[in-house]
């Protein structure tokens, strides 16, 4: 995958050199996307999980407007019954279990939460049709509706991200595979090799078989890291110091032989930065990233939002055909990997507010501001 782009001349707007007050460290991203979300107040994630605070005993949406809380003290559980089993009470201002009353959605939390639990097994939607009193053709339709995946396709990402868990873990090829509920077969080995952009062995390695190089410079943003594979970028990051990034970079690949880079990166880093200053990108930028077929069609059409224009959730929902599917393109615009390249920053929520970025509000807004010159 490549990006061109032709853009404008903006002034930059240099990011502060003061040091933050501990309050304000809040707002910092982290590698945890649902801190990030509740940092956010992104109401894209409500539904999806609830935290609970330890020094109120009370727990919320993610979207609740109540002061943020400091991180060390909360807690996330994937939905309110769990967190009332711990001892937390229902917040009374975003009214967290009022959000369940929505049927069908909750119809397919059911589903996936049955998929999660069978991963193992062949789960067709025959069966989900018996389980679920449904005709496996509305089931689908109505899952599809929802997650813009279908139960398939659902039940490959939750194999997939297990499977890299216990691959991150040090686990032997075989037994990540079959823990993750995959067969042993050499197809199945090959799936999972185009989803994981290399071999499982590879990857099990942190890619040690592909070295990744990299490099750290200067951006209106802050500190960025940019590294690469020998087929091209695989990661564009942002963060306060380099051994920020470089600790982001090591979760994602713990085993890689890193290798510093001063030439060939320093000049896609110039190019990324002339490119969030409205100067036009000379070249393109060549992507060697992972990423699902719905993540693949989000990506793209971020891509072809024009320099300067935004659109919201569910109009990218709407240009990518899956127009319920506003909370997975939500979640594919917090997973993507090279910011700016891809440019998630352009998404903002349906009532022109910011809405939730990656790495943090302040950078996001940056970014739009860089791009809507007075």
């Amino acid at each position: 995958m490549t990006t061109n782009a032709i853009l404008t001349e903006a002034p930059l707007k240099p990011m502060p050199t003061h040091q933050p007050k501990p309050a304000a460290s809040l707002a910092e991203p982290t590698d945890d996307p649902r801190w990030n979300a509740v940092v956010a107040r992104d109401a894209a994630r409500d539904g999806e999980f609830v935290f609970a605070v330890s020094s109120t005993g009370v727990y919320c949406r993610p979207s609740c407007a109540a002061r943020r809380p400091r991180q060390q003290n909360v807690q996330f559980f994937a939905r309110p019954e769990q967190a009332e089993q711990a001892g937390y009470r229902a917040c009374l201002r975003c009214r967290p279990k009022s959000f369940s009353d929505n049927a069908e959605t909750d119809a397919v939390k059911a589903i996936c939460r049955f998929i999660e639990q069978h991963l193992d097994e062949p789960v067709t939607l025959d069966r989900l049709g018996k389980e679920f009193h449904q005709s496996p053709f509305h089931l689908q339709r109505r899952f599809k509706a929802v997650l813009g995946i279908t139960p398939r396709e659902y039940a490959d990402s939750c194999r997939l991200r297990q499977l890299k868990r216990n691959l991150q873990a040090g686990d032997s090829v075989t037994r990540a595979m079959y823990d993750a509920g995959y067969g042993s077969s050499s197809r199945l080995y090959e799936k999972t090799a185009s989803q994981l952009g290399m071999t499982p062995d590879k990857y099990r390695r942190g890619a040690i078989a592909a070295a990744i190089r990299y490099t750290c410079a200067d951006s209106p943003l802050g500190r960025m890291l940019i590294a690469a594979t020998d087929r091209g970028i695989c990661s564009i990051q942002f963060g306060r110091s380099d051994g920020e990034l470089m600790e982001g970079l090591k979760r994602e690949f713990p085993f890689a032989t890193r290798k510093l880079d001063e030439g060939g990166l320093r000049s896609w880093a110039g190019a990324l930065v002339r490119h969030m200053s409205g100067k036009d990108l000379d070249s393109s930028l060549p992507l060697d990233i992972r990423a699902t077929a719905f993540q693949r069609r989000v990506w793209a059409y971020l891509q072809a939002i024009p320099f300067g224009a935004t659109r919201s959730y569910s109009q990218v929902a709407k240009g990518i055909g899956q127009p319920s599917a506003v909370r997975a393109v939500a979640r594919a615009c917090a997973t993507n990997p090279v910011a700016v390249a891809i440019p998630g920053h352009r998404v903002v929520s349906a009532d022109g507010s910011t809405g939730g970025y990656r790495w943090g509000i302040e950078r996001k807004k940056a970014l739009l501001e860089m791009e809507h010159p007075s």
